[in-house]
């Protein structure tokens, strides 16, 4: 009787220390689950927003661009101009979800991009507004002006890029 019982015991803790295995095991499984799902909407999240980020770039180079002339098409600059808005307003919508996907650090790194693209607008809408005053005065001085923060947010860009992909964990995302 003590060998049958015993046995019925060790049958009873067997069992046990399985259905913990296994639950241990789930918990896991699902975790990990959560972290790659996580990480995929993240790495979503950042693509989407550098890549309308590079939209509005684009756009807002084809209103430098217009205003090169000495005597620039200001239907064309304006034309261009609603085109860049446009884009500039996806890139907020972007923005919106990297806010509520990312961490602090890549928060942080995307209102660097925020901030400096900001400051080159505004550089290249004072220059819309002297071209239709027909003022260039200051032509020379903002072309210089919007180069150098052209820059600033081509830097910007590139602390993002590193912030998502170290909160990502990918070290080939490329940084250049």
């Amino acid at each position: 009787m003590d060998a049958g019982l015993t046995a019925l015991l060790g049958a009873a803790v067997g069992s046990l220390a399985t259905l913990g295995s296994a639950m241990v095991t789930g918990r896991a499984a699902a975790r990990s689950q959560f972290d790659q799902w996580r990480r995929q909407h993240r790495r979503d999240a950042y693509a989407n927003y550098l890549g309308a980020v590079y939209d509005r770039d684009v756009a807002l180079d084809a209103v430098r661009d217009a205003l090169r002339a000495d005597r620039p098409d200001l239907r064309d600059v304006d034309e261009k101009m609603e085109h860049f808005v446009a884009q500039a307003r996806g890139v907020h919508r972007a923005a919106e979800l990297v806010i509520l996907e990312g961490p602090p650090s890549v928060v942080e790194a995307l209102y660097g991009v925020v901030h400096a693209a900001d400051d080159l607008a505004e550089v290249v809408r004072r220059m819309v507004r002297d071209a239709h005053a027909e003022d260039t005065s200051r032509k020379a001085e903002d072309t210089a002006l919007a180069a150098e923060r052209e820059h600033l947010l081509y830097q910007a860009v590139k602390g993002l890029r590193a912030a998502a992909a170290d909160v990502l964990g990918d070290t080939e995302i490329r940084l250049y």
